[in-house]
């Protein structure tokens, strides 16, 4: 335990007291629910929370143990606030990766510059600038993304010596399609988090096989 002040006995115990009032109150207004989204459930979801938070804090200050509750982030998404009938749809979608085998990379990047001698890769330029496609990582992964889909990539990734990371997929609901080019100097900058209709997460946080997270937050979900 830390040398700096340390909670009292009868801190813990009102905050473990709290934490039981908070716990009637969550089941009496889950009890009492008008609906699937009741603001009186998430209210008092979010004590509890805090109460639960407050309370494992205090007990691992005084004495060095910890709860057996997880509380939760404030990354979470809001409650959908979009339109019940979209008409438009915004798919952001984002995919970490590990260059576990750079060598294995620079040996398919140059094998594709071998099969496409013609190509920018091939005359040892990317992008107008010179570019030793096996020797470079840099210029091997311009070659593997400029010559396969990103789904294409996610499926082959260890062939390319690459090892999967966290993955995420927003489905989001809009009114209107954007203009031509409006988006895309900042493609992420206007996600909205109350118009994600559904979300799908990938990470090995999950659980030890990194099994996928599905989140439907849209109508009916």
């Amino acid at each position: 335990m830390s040398d700096a002040a340390q909670p009292s006995a009868a801190e813990v115990r009102a905050a473990a007291e709290a934490v039981k009032a908070a716990l009637d109150r969550h089941l009496d207004a889950v009890e009492r629910r008008s609906g699937e989204a009741d603001p009186a459930v998430y209210a008092a979801f979010n004590e509890l929370a805090a109460a639960a938070e407050v309370y494992d804090e205090l007990l691992y200050d005084a004495y060095d143990e910890v709860t057996p509750f997880e509380i939760p982030g404030d990354d979470a998404l809001p409650a959908y606030a979009g339109p019940d009938e979209p008409s438009v749809l915004n798919v952001l979608i984002r995919r970490d990766y590990t260059i576990a085998e750079p060598q294995r990379l620079l040996s398919q990047a140059q094998r594709i510059a071998d099969l496409d001698p013609d190509s920018a890769a091939g005359n040892g330029r990317l992008g107008g600038e010179p570019a030793a496609v096996g020797e470079s990582v840099h210029s091997a992964l311009g070659v593997l993304f400029g010559e396969f889909e990103p789904d294409e990539i996610a499926s082959r990734h260890k062939e390319f010596g690459l090892e999967e990371g966290d993955s995420t997929l927003w489905v989001a609901a809009a009114e209107e399609p954007a203009e031509p080019g409006e988006w895309l100097s900042a493609p992420f900058d206007q996600a909205d988090p109350e118009l994600v209709v559904c979300r799908f997460d990938v990470s090995s946080v999950f659980d030890e096989e990194g099994e996928e997270d599905l989140e439907v937050l849209g109508p009916g979900g």
